[in-house]
């Protein structure tokens, strides 16, 4: 991606992501004969993963029609948290589909920042199918 459209993608993104630190690591710098390692701490974020800033970002970019249609996305957890506090945040419907075998955790925070979760099969597979479906049912995007 080039950078004006990383800049561009900043204010949305600015509005619902925190501003997680980025931190230096010294002893794996000096194992590696000086490289400068960062560490970007997104494990801070809001939703716990840096999923929310391209969640955002997409959805930031829907137009009025597709908002009015509301979003679908398949996912086992940190996705879904992404999609789901992008879609709140925005005032858009988001439905998720996640494996039954999903954490209750993630389930509950996906629900908890707003989507609607329905559980399909055993695995990632079966649930991203299920969305599939879904969005040619219902012109989700």
């Amino acid at each position: 991606m080039a950078l004006p459209h990383i800049q561009a993608a900043l204010p949305g993104v600015r509005r619902v992501a925190h501003h997680t630190p980025i931190l230096r690591n010294g002893s794996v710098n000096r194992k590696l004969s000086g490289a400068d390692v960062v560490l970007k701490c997104e494990h801070l974020q809001r939703t716990g993963s840096f999923k929310i800033r391209g969640a955002v970002h997409r959805l930031s970019l829907l137009t009025p029609s597709e908002r009015a249609r509301g979003v679908a996305a398949s996912s086992a957890g940190n996705h879904a948290q992404g999609v789901a506090l992008a879609a709140h945040s925005l005032g858009v419907i988001a439905t998720i589909f996640m494996p039954e075998t999903a954490s209750t955790a993630k389930i509950n925070a996906t629900e908890g920042y707003g989507a609607k979760v329905v559980l399909a099969g055993l695995t990632y597979d079966d649930a991203a199918a299920a969305c599939q479906t879904f969005t040619a049912e219902t012109g989700s995007v």
